[in-house]
């Protein structure tokens, strides 16, 4: 039996994707997302160029249709969609990508506001006339040339490329592990430093920086400070800020503009004047009246216009730092040199340009040389043929055919092939003796065109100063002057916000389930301040008028930290519900506001917070801990720690260190304990603080009231039960102890149905006191109709929980008569 082969084997499928994928990434590398080193294109740029000049669609003819240049391409050179070759092909023609254009266009070829190219078939398209420049003497076997994908044409490796296409243009790209980003150059600046590096192979990176001063975008802009580009061009990574170009003019009614005239590389314009108008219309800051895009074919053009007395700089600061006026360029020079991809620096980059150029030059010399000594060959026979011209005549009349004419003419005369060749093909109106000077003037010609290209071949300075003639040749041609200023100044910008926004006075509402909102005074004024827009089952936590440059912290039961600036806040009118915390950021089901204070400003050193929890924890943490971070908006700051899933915040006091306060805790079962707040730490934000009180089983914190020292006997405090019993005190009942102990009390026990507090209030003058129940209906009780008692005491009845519902809250209300000295305000 014939031996069978088997064509199915088992393979494990890690080797088999291993496999796969290391073809598949090597080839995108290689031929698809990277450029060379050499020519500084890609493998579909290159092919358009070529195929475009082999179809004679050069820079001197007129255009032709860009689907026939697509076509042409895609059927000989490169085999993918039609959408990728026209993207490439439209990309080499967009002036503000590429720093010198490679492909003309006519049509629409997309815009720097994220336009849309017109499609092929509307468009038409040649070569620049730079690219005949990139693709000059590519006839002379000046590079490789290799098969193309159905083995009918021949196509390069590599364009000759007379100048350092990969930094003039730069080129970006995302491969498998690699990714390359290289930005644009000036050509003249490239050339002569290209030059020099010819000429001082030894040159260090300062020395070429004494040329290549950094990136030259064609889009212009400001790059900010050299240390990037110091680090780029040494290890082919760095960092770099660019900034627009604009200044400040003044306008009518001593108003002034911003104007801008160039902008950071890649930046779609349209999406820049629209997020400088969101910033106007959201009133992020404020002074700005409209915003204009005024770009025409004179050149570009982004109009800010501001309001009167508007800080014109800081504006533009603000700007500056939060829209892409100003962006970051990362460098990442990887690029293919010799099959392999390599991070370069900008040395290497230029040392393997020449290195190419050099062979290209040594290539075209020695196809040059070749073209030359057989011309010479010829021209000698002839000229010989015309000396002897009679015998030469007879030997061909004599000769059966061309083939034996010439066989006959070698054997009798000894000349070379090629000469009999020429001279059985030559004309009889060249047998003249104008003709036989010709030829020896053009055998002068070749023997001194075969002595230069020998030197070229023979002697390396003669060679070097052919390819400097050559660059300065091209930079004569094409150079032109820097667009980008490289500045010395840091990229750093000051903005001083508060002078960004309107300072006026508003009217603002935070509920405890979350709603917040400002109104102006005029919506707040013309509606009755009942009509909030709150449901029924929320309720207010604080309501007052500020300037919108004030900040706000809100602190929930659940140990957060919310902040918001004031001008931020949605503007809503006064009988609307406002805005829900939760649209901006997470609550819990069950997190709710307790207190808000509102700050002027964040950097007082002396401010501190005291925070207590029911299950008998209690800290101090200062305003500098408690800053707010970038991600406010969308994320709650700690500001302390629940030990169990039942903790819950109770109280927060807002105290100035420089001053002396007591605390004192009450407990649900009418404990009270009252100690220096100085016993308490101060703490960080993530921590959980230390113990407030001792609790009994069962028992919690259900208040925490804090008195300055010097003010301790003009307090008292009003309790509410959940048998509805009302009473006050005075609070220095309440002898001073120290921390973590259990208290003293200030009900009197009962053995049946005990008084428990529900509520307190913490008062320095008589008070209408707002009593809540659950059934929510609210009573007023005036405290000017209740005696002062003592600890032993547990009140009068003032609600009858059977038909109103248990007590929940107890709230101040509005004073009922004046006190000689009225000092609640301080807390």
């Amino acid at each position: 039996m014939p031996e069978t082969h088997e064509r199915i084997r088992e393979m494990p499928l890690e080797q088999v994707m291993g496999e796969r994928f290391g073809r598949y990434s090597k080839y995108i590398i290689q031929e698809r997302a990277l450029p060379d080193i050499r020519d500084g294109l890609k493998p579909v740029q290159r092919r358009i160029l070529y195929a475009m000049y082999r179809d004679g669609n050069t820079y001197d003819k007129p255009f032709k249709k860009a689907a026939k240049a697509v076509g042409n391409i895609m059927g000989n050179y490169h085999p993918h969609g039609d959408s990728s070759i026209y993207g490439a092909l439209v990309f080499l023609s967009q002036d503000w990508k590429m720093r010198e254009p490679l492909i003309e266009m006519h049509g629409n070829n997309g815009s720097m506001d994220g336009d849309s190219p017109a499609a092929m078939r509307y468009t038409e398209s040649r070569l620049a006339k730079i690219s005949n420049v990139l693709l000059e003497d590519i006839d002379k076997e000046t590079v490789p040339m290799v098969l193309n994908f159905d083995d009918t044409e021949y196509e390069p490796t590599v364009l000759p490329a007379r100048f350092p296409n990969l930094l003039v243009n730069g080129s970006t790209g995302i491969s498998a592990g690699y990714a390359t980003e290289i930005p644009p150059h000036n050509l003249s600046e490239v050339l002569d430093a290209s030059i020099h590096l010819l000429k001082h192979p030894d040159a260090t990176l300062a020395d070429l920086m004494q040329f290549v001063k950094g990136p030259d975008f064609p889009t212009g802009g400001i790059v900010m400070g050299t240390k990037g580009i110091v680090d780029a061009y040494r290890s082919g990574k760095g960092r770099i800020q660019v900034r627009a170009k604009t200044s400040i003019q003044e306008i009518r009614g001593h108003r002034e503009e911003i104007v801008v005239t160039e902008i950071p590389y890649l930046v779609n314009k349209a999406q820049l004047v629209k997020k400088i108008d969101e910033i106007r219309v959201a009133r992020e800051l404020d002074g700005i009246s409209e915003v204009r895009d005024e770009t025409d074919r004179h050149g570009l053009s982004i109009v800010i216009e501001l309001k009167k007395d508007a800080d014109a700089q800081n504006i533009l600061n603000y700007l500056l730092k939060n829209t892409d006026l100003q962006v970051s360029y990362n460098f990442n020079m990887v690029a293919i040199d010799h099959m392999t991809p390599v991070q370069v620096g900008l040395k290497r980059i230029l040392q393997a340009y020449l290195e190419h150029e050099e062979e290209v030059v040594i290539k075209r010399t020695k196809f040059d040389l070749g073209k030359a000594e057989g011309r010479l060959e010829i021209i000698n026979g002839l000229i010989k043929a015309m000396s002897i011209l009679d015998q030469v005549i007879k030997t061909i009349r004599a000769s059966k055919n061309k083939a034996d004419a010439k066989k006959n003419l070698v054997a009798e005369f000894a000349f070379s092939q090629r000469q009999a060749e020429a001279i059985v093909s030559l004309q009889l109106y060249r047998l003249t003796n104008t003709d036989v000077v010709a030829l020896q003037k053009e055998k002068q010609e070749l023997e001194s065109k075969i002595a230069a290209f020998n030197e070229l071949l023979s002697n390396k300075s003669a060679l070097q100063k052919q390819i400097i003639k050559e660059l300065r040749a091209v930079k004569h041609d094409f150079g032109n002057d820097r667009r980008t200023e490289i500045s010395d100044e840091t990229a750093k910008v000051e903005v001083d916000e508060k002078a960004l926004i309107a300072d006026e006075d508003v009217r603002v509402l935070i509920s405890r389930d979350g709603y917040i909102k400002r109104s102006s005074l005029r919506s707040f004024q013309s509606t009755d301040s009942a009509e909030n827009g709150l449901p029924e089952t929320d309720e207010v936590v604080f309501e007052q008028t500020l300037s919108t440059l004030t900040n706000l912290y809100l602190f929930t039961n659940h140990g957060n930290l919310i902040y918001r600036p004031v001008h931020e806040l949605v503007e809503t009118k006064w009988k609307d519900i406002g805005q829900h915390l939760s649209q901006e950021l997470g609550l819990a089901h069950d997190e709710a506001i307790i207190k808000v204070f509102a700050l002027k400003s964040l950097d007082d050193e002396n401010a501190v917070f005291l925070l207590a929890t029911n299950d008998g924890f209690i800290k101090q943490v200062a305003l500098s801990s408690l800053q707010p971070t970038r991600t406010y908006k969308s994320r709650a700051i700690m500001a302390m720690k629940m030990k169990t899933a039942d903790s819950r915040v109770i109280a927060v006091d807002m105290l100035d260190k420089r001053a002396e306060y007591e605390a004192t805790l009450f407990t649900n079962q009418a404990f009270a304990l009252k100690y220096a707040v100085s016993e308490v730490p101060e703490t960080g934000a993530k921590a959980a603080g230390v113990k407030s009180i001792n609790l009994k089983e069962d028992d919690f914190v259900v208040g925490l009231l804090v008195n300055e020292v010097k003010y301790d006997g003009l307090y008292k405090v009003g309790i509410i039960t959940q048998r509805g019993a009302f009473k006050q005190l005075k609070l220095d009942l309440i002898p001073v102890t120290s921390r973590a102990k259990r208290g003293v009390l200030v009900l009197r026990t009962l053995k049946q149905q005990p008084h428990r507090i529900a509520g307190l209030a913490f008062y320095a003058q008589n008070h209408e006191l707002l009593l809540t129940t659950s059934s929510l209906r609210q009573q007023t009780i005036l405290t000017t109709d209740h005696p002062l008692g003592d600890r032993q005491t547990n009140g009068s009845f003032v609600v009858d929980v059977k038909t109103d519902g248990e007590p929940r809250s107890l709230k101040l209300g509005r004073p009922v008569s004046d006190q000689p000295r009225d000092v609640s305000s301080l807390f």
